[in-house]
């Protein structure tokens, strides 16, 4: 199991709370169509269309036209996110070596375990032509055979970042003329712009994400632990057809961890209840965090810190314009931030992280809005807004979702917290 980062951060406390399992269910199947939970819960993903072969067919294209502009022979890629990006192939990264092959000019190629080859086939909807070896064989003469039979015996191969250093050094002592470079100049530009149909598996996963948390909020009850609240939340993702990614749910002066704590917390009234949750349709994320008071009138500082964290991504999404760097949206947000007193840069009490990343088929992708960061926001960019206020001792306040950029400017994919007394718009 491929523990991802906030996962990881809160397995400590639900371990301590006897409900590992509970996280767990971002394992679990999503909810069948046209049925109705026993919560009263009911599937928002009756009208998913998945990503068809045509539009992969189409980023392969892309793929090969930006090889040639970059003097590349090829791509190469191993399990996980970019081979599902590019074929739709879902496969399990083993120690057992299987990688596409993006030539620059002809087909695609795979090379699998033979003995997977008739699993392996059975996924394939691009191409067909795909060399196998045994077990007492070795890939990495087979990915250079394959290499040469494509004419590719010398020059730029490009490497996806993900892919694992003994893969690349299994290839690179079988090709000793390749010069295996970073495959980013190919990657990124492909999957930091989105689609149509990639919006719209994000837009799906951000109403169910939402309706989770605001489903489990009606649920909250006093000395309920952070552990309990995420496994409602979780199990409400999946519900309602996501695949539950993850849910940090923070109590109190627990709120101020922006990724948590292992201490346990249990819910008291009056107390800053944070909640960063996220689900996947389709392989598509969403990503959106919620903070409210507890069973109280909100004490007048916590409604100071929260409203002024909403002033904050409110700026952020005003600055976010076509054109613009990156790194001015953390600017804007900051700026309201430091001029209220906060800060300056990530000293705390402030915001002690970047404003927001981008998102797609990974939660966290390129297109980070951070100082230094001068890439111009472009149509089709997907990114988050999240300018956290941490104040250790006390709470902090956390106010998230995502945009994507269009020629008017950004768009939200969730509708963002009006006020504490309507968190949910």
């Amino acid at each position: 199991m491929t523990i991802k980062r906030r996962n990881f951060i809160g397995l400590t406390s639900l371990a301590a709370a006897g409900l590992f399992t509970g996280f767990s269910s971002s394992n679990s199947e999503p909810q069948k169509k046209n049925s109705t939970t026993a919560t009263g819960l009911k599937p928002m993903t009756d009208d998913v269309v998945p990503i068809s072969v045509a539009e992969r067919e189409a980023r392969i294209a892309k793929a090969q036209g930006l090889l040639l502009e970059n003097k590349m022979e090829a791509l190469i890629l191993e399990a996980g996110t970019g081979l599902d990006y590019f074929t739709g192939i879902r496969w399990w990264p083993s120690e057992r070596t299987m990688v596409a092959i993006i030539p620059a000019k002809g087909d695609i190629k795979y090379i699998c375990p033979r003995f997977e080859e008739a699993r392996f086939r059975e996924q394939i909807s691009i191409g067909n032509n795909v060399s196998a070896w045994q077990e007492d064989e070795s890939p990495y003469l087979l990915i250079s055979t394959v290499l040469k039979e494509a004419g590719i015996v010398s020059g730029n191969v490009a490497v996806e970042e993900t892919m694992r250093f003994f893969i690349v050094n299994g290839i690179s002592k079988e090709s000793p003329n390749l010069n295996l470079v970073s495959g980013d100049p190919i990657t990124i530009p492909c999957r930091i712009i989105k689609s149509p149909a990639e919006l719209r598996l994000m837009q799906i996963a951000s109403t169910i994400t939402l309706a989770a948390i605001k489903h489990s909020v009606s649920l909250l009850k006093e000395g309920m632990s952070q552990a309990a609240l995420s496994t409602m939340i979780m199990s409400a993702q999946n519900e309602m057809g996501g695949k539950a990614d993850f849910a940090l749910c923070l109590f109190g002066k627990a709120s101020a961890f922006p990724h948590g704590t292992k201490q346990p917390q249990l819910l008291k009234k009056g107390d800053i209840v944070l909640m960063d949750c996220g689900c996947t349709v389709e392989g598509y994320n969403s990503d959106i965090t919620r903070s409210i008071v507890f069973g109280a009138e909100p004490s007048k500082r916590q409604q100071e810190i929260w409203s002024l964290e909403k002033k904050a991504q409110e700026a952020g999404f005003a600055a976010a314009k076509i054109g613009e760097p990156c790194e001015s949206v953390d600017a804007a947000a900051r700026k309201v931030l430091t001029d209220a007193g906060f800060g300056p840069g990530y000293q705390l009490p402030g915001l002690p992280h970047r404003t927001g990343h981008g998102i797609g088929m990974e939660g966290h992708e390129w297109g980070n809005m951070v100082k230094g960061n001068t890439k111009l926001l472009e149509v089709g960019m997907c990114f988050s807004i999240e300018p956290t206020i941490a104040i250790m001792g006390e709470f902090g306040v956390r106010l998230e979702d995502c945009v994507y950029m269009t020629d008017e400017g950004p768009k939200w994919f969730s509708s963002p917290s009006k006020s504490l007394e309507e968190p949910f718009g």
